[in-house]
């Protein structure tokens, strides 16, 4: 489910879990199953885009640890610019700005938007019990993340 919620394969989701870039912070697999929570599907989408357009592995590791140090709004609030090596942090369209005058940053990252995409592909997966690992359907009463959605948006 995660892999289809952040579109990666299998094998990079594996890879990337058991050489520590993105861990399951639900539960790893000493547990059983990996268990990914939101943060973690966000973190698995802008690493994918990040290396499909070049960033190697030791700068996406840097940016990945900066940012699971994060909390939601300093993410949602976040643009990340790429010149193809480094990765660079925007807070403000002034800081887009100032980058894109010194000659740097020609792919842009929007976390929020990343964000919401992420919400509302898990929005549509079927949800597993934590405890039981257990599937549950989509509109369980007992999948308390969708019970929230649906009280959100209705």
């Amino acid at each position: 489910m995660a892999c289809t919620a952040a579109g990666i394969t299998y094998r990079q989701l594996d890879y990337w879990a058991r050489t520590g870039l993105v861990e399951p912070s639900v539960r790893g697999t000493l547990g059983g199953a990996r268990l990914y929570g939101i943060r973690d599907i966000l973190l698995l989408k802008i690493v994918k885009r990040l290396l499909d357009v070049g960033v190697s592995l030791q700068n996406i590791r840097l940016a990945a640890q900066h940012l699971r140090m994060l909390d939601q709004e300093e993410l949602t609030g976040l643009t990340l610019m790429c010149d193809g090596a480094t990765v660079y942090e925007c807070t403000s369209p002034d800081d887009v700005v100032e980058l894109l005058q010194g000659g740097h940053g020609v792919f842009g990252i929007a976390v929020g938007a990343v964000w919401r995409e992420v919400e509302q592909a898990v929005g549509v997966l079927p949800r597993e019990d934590p405890a039981t690992g257990e599937t549950l359907m989509v509109h369980d009463p007992r999948d308390e993340l969708a019970r929230r959605r649906r009280n959100r948006a209705g």
